[in-house]
């Protein structure tokens, strides 16, 4: 079998990568030229584990191709997927300029049956205005042929996305032929062999479950980040009410982690998208408007608490920070809560010392984008010499080489001796019998 993959971004790369690991013929697209000449090349533009290595073995092994023109490839597809992004615009709708410009090139190059398949997150209604690109450049052409249009949402985990891909719990799939269920019921069969589990709907419901999937998660982040902040005040530990609440069959223990805020590429964008769908069809989602905003102050939170254990005085103070990417295992910036401690820490005249295993490069990109003078930001090589003469570490994204640091070194290489666990990784009467003075969250 052999397919298409229009954006070589996240999704796509994965998505392409994983199909051909599976023994399907894939041909992934992308606009961008130097993007497609560095993955000729072997260069990965993101940072995902093992996705590099299977990238080599595909292209090696003649499955796996890059190509900017998606008008050559449409002779030889019947199956075309489009994971192209969908940033958000001001209001917080979804922008679909992309996804409606790959209907077009489809439309406007195909001169065969073609089953055009969404893959990026797109609002409920989308697979209407993009069978409608499709049929508009038809009726130009003047032409009569049979198509269809599918959405496939994707359910994968930044840092495990390759595991979610190739042995999913479920794959969703919205159609409206029986020609396309057949397509896609063959081109998955592989990655469920042991559990044949995709789930056909239709294909506004398919587009719903993304957004209410996603929103879902945020919900329970947000909905335990506010029960902490509660548990401060009352004296409680979050951290053994989660364990309480989590063993509960009808709750589960997934997504009750207290931290300092989610980010991403796709939970703040959805939850934006999907109030913004609401607005549209006169209905307010009131529990989503407050998810939104406990998130944005729960990213303030540990810029509160350093604001309470020096006093207000922060002016030339040393701050650390332990992680930049929003999650561990990968390189992702967006929407990341440590940009926004950043920029307190800046705004009230700190000097900041910041490390993380993968995303430095990323970070140091978009942070010298974002101000002009970055002389007070000290890109670090490792966890220790993040920690030189510094008055307090902000642990923000958990990675693993965090979780077990040489303490006795890192209190002889700071100046004070506050530790504020943005995750809550570590034992607190361990790090007090070091010598430091230690809070978490809740």
């Amino acid at each position: 079998m052999k397919i298409a993959i229009v954006g070589t971004g996240y999704v796509g790369l994965v998505s392409g990568t994983c199909f051909a690991e599976m023994g399907v013929d894939v041909i992934c697209v992308d606009i961008d030229s130097q993007k497609i000449e560095n993955l000729k090349k072997g260069i990965i533009p993101i940072y995902e584990p093992g996705l590099e290595d299977m990238v080599h073995r595909n292209v090696k092994a003649n499955r796996l191709h890059f190509t900017t023109q998606l008008s050559e490839v449409l002779p030889s597809v019947n199956v075309v997927f489009s994971a192209v992004g969908t940033p958000p615009d001001e209001d917080g709708s979804a922008d679909l300029k992309y996804v409606l410009e790959v209907a077009r090139t489809v439309g406007r190059n195909m001169n065969q049956y073609v089953l055009l398949v969404t893959k990026s997150t797109v609002p409920v209604g989308t697979a209407l205005l993009v069978r409608n690109a499709i049929q508009e450049e038809l009726d130009q052409r003047g032409l009569k042929l049979d198509f269809d249009v599918a959405s496939n949402p994707e359910f994968l985990k930044e840092g495990d996305a390759i595991k979610d891909f190739m042995s999913p719990d479920r794959v969703v799939v919205g159609v409206e032929s029986e020609k396309a269920k057949e397509l896609l019921t063959k081109l998955y069969r592989p990655f469920l062999i042991n559990n044949f589990r995709v789930i056909f709907m239709d294909i506004l419901s398919a587009e719903m479950t993304k957004y209410a999937a996603n929103a879902m998660l945020a919900t329970r982040i947000s909905f335990m980040n506010d029960i902490a902040n509660l548990c401060e005040i009352l004296g409680a530990d979050v951290n053994m009410v989660r364990k309480g609440i989590g063993t509960d069959v009808r709750i589960g223990n997934k997504f009750l982690y207290p931290g300092c805020g989610y980010g991403g590429s796709c939970f703040p964008k959805d939850v934006k998208a999907l109030i913004h769908t609401g607005m549209k069809s006169g209905y307010d989602l009131k529990v989503l408007r407050a998810v939104e905003e406990v998130n944005a102050f729960q990213k303030q939170v540990l810029f509160n608490k350093l604001l309470k254990h020096l006093n207000g005085q922060l002016e030339g103070k040393t701050i650390s920070l332990w992680g930049l990417s929003y999650k561990p295992n990968t390189d992702d910036m967006r929407e990341a809560p440590s940009l926004v401690i950043i920029k307190r820490l800046l705004d009230a005249g700190c000097n900041v010392r910041v490390y993380d295993p993968e995303a430095m490069h990323e970070a140091e990109r978009i942070i010298k984008n974002q101000y002009a003078d970055c002389s007070k930001i000290y890109f670090s090589k490792d966890i220790y010499d993040a920690t030189l003469e510094s008055d307090a570490i902000l642990l923000v994204t958990e990675w693993k080489e965090f979780r077990m640091p040489t303490w006795q070194v890192v209190r002889k290489s700071m100046k004070g001796n506050l530790i504020l666990d943005g995750r809550n990784i570590y034992d607190k009467a361990e790090l007090i019998e070091f010598g430091f003075i230690y809070e978490g969250i809740g």
